[in-house]
């Protein structure tokens, strides 16, 4: 009978139509009884979290505390003496080789503007960029301005006869006012701002080609081979002449510093010339540096703005040859041989490297490393030679022009955070 009974207790046990008394509560039940226990959203209501969507609007959930989790506002300060021992492991400074990122250059370009009546002549110059983000464009016999910044174009200016045409332009160095030379031997000043002819330069017998500006001087090259310097504050803008060029002066471009003007010729000829100094004009008169190394004619100069004493040459068709010259020694540094005609020449200072326009046979553009020439990267596209190249203000952007009558903007140089703040600034401040 014992034994019945111990099995009626044992069966009234397992059929758990009771709670198990004086047993350890389960897990989900401790869970469950938690006065944060989650909702059926997977939310608890007893957090609060306050979260900022942009300095005008704040969202906040009702809450009880916010004492977890805190987005925005001041860190709670450590106790004073406390030390983070895994500081050491974890939050080393990065050093800069590590956050060196590898340079990307596209071989797109940014942007293509279409440039209809462009007149597709090696030895002009229809293509300058403002420091204030103005690309100026001459095609034919009109002037038209691009606003880089804004995307705007206005109609400059347009010569009366229709045989005319525009050969040279030049910003001075504020980017207010534009020089721009003509085929019937004149140079015009303009107030862009105004869009106002200020005045009209004669003295050339031939067409005017090329133009450099150095201050209120204004460097003027002719087809006749010869230089004129204009004072532009004054009425009578003549300085002087310059006459070693026998054919046609292609290039001119005075030094960052202003101390030198380079020229070159379609008479295959690199000459220097100082400036001209107050009551000593006959001393500028004379070269000081004279090569003749090019089999071509020089159309392409280029200063280097980090060593000013540093000048480089281009050569044409039978030259094709990137020459670098250092003008206190009258030496050549370097000679290399593009195998292509050479247009136009700039140094690009982000990288300090040097950037050529060719024409005949590769009509492409091509980034190079100052001094040692290696090839950075080649930015091809242009469907015939290219005729000219500038650089943006910011120095981030190479602007091309070419006979296929399309100028094409390549953003092939990483700019500097400094710079790039100080480029917005200035933006906002003109």
């Amino acid at each position: 009978m014992a034994q019945f009974g111990f099995e009626n207790d044992l069966q009234s046990i397992l059929k758990l139509d009771v709670p198990i008394t004086n047993v350890p509560v389960v897990r989900w039940q401790r869970k469950s009884s938690s006065p944060d226990a989650p909702t059926s959203d997977g939310l608890s209501p007893r957090k609060s979290v306050t979260v900022f969507q942009d300095s005008s609007m704040k969202q906040t959930c009702n809450t009880d505390d916010a004492t977890i989790l805190r987005i925005g506002g001041k860190p709670v300060n450590a106790p004073e003496g406390y030390q983070n021992n895994l500081k050491v492991l974890y939050s080393q400074s990065v050093t800069p080789a590590s956050v060196k990122k590898t340079r990307y250059i596209s071989s797109t370009p940014d942007r293509i503007l279409h440039a209809p009546e462009l007149r597709n002549d090696f030895y002009l110059n229809l293509l300058d960029w403002s420091s204030r983000n103005t690309l100026a464009v001459a095609l034919h016999n009109s002037v038209y301005l691009w606003n880089a910044t804004q995307g705007d174009i206005i109609l400059l200016m347009k010569l009366e006869r229709e045989e005319d045409y525009v050969s040279s332009l030049s910003w001075t160095k504020e980017g207010s006012y534009l020089a721009i030379g003509t085929s019937d031997c004149n140079v015009q000043l303009w107030d862009v701002e105004n869009q106002k002819r200020l005045r009209s330069m004669a003295g050339h017998t031939a067409r005017v080609g090329s133009l450099s500006w150095n201050e209120h001087v204004l460097s003027s090259g002719s087809r006749s081979g010869n230089i004129h310097h204009h004072d532009v504050r004054v009425a009578d803008h003549h300085i002087c002449t310059l006459t070693s060029h026998s054919q046609e002066v292609c290039g001119l471009q005075w030094s960052p510093d202003g101390r030198y003007l380079a020229s070159g010729g379609n008479d295959n000829l690199v000459y220097v010339w100082p400036r001209v100094q107050q009551g000593s004009v006959s001393n500028a008169r004379q070269p000081v540096c004279s090569w003749s190394e090019h089999q071509g004619a020089v159309k392409a100069l280029a200063w280097c703005p980090w060593q000013p004493n540093i000048l480089a040459s281009g050569g044409g068709t039978s030259d094709r040859h990137i020459r670098t010259w250092n003008v206190n020694s009258s030496s050549c540094l370097t000679s290399f041989d593009t195998q292509s005609q050479i247009s136009s020449l700039v140094f690009a200072p982000n990288y300090k490297e040097l950037v050529s326009a060719h024409g005949y046979a590769h009509n492409n553009v091509v980034i190079w490393k100052y001094p040692s020439l290696t090839k950075v990267a080649e930015l091809n596209g242009h469907e015939d030679r290219v005729l000219s190249l500038t650089l943006s203000p910011d120095k981030s952007t190479i602007a091309t022009m070419a006979g296929d009558e399309t100028i094409r903007l390549w953003k092939s140089f990483e700019l500097d955070p400094t710079k790039k703040r100080e480029a917005w600034l200035y933006q906002l401040a003109v």
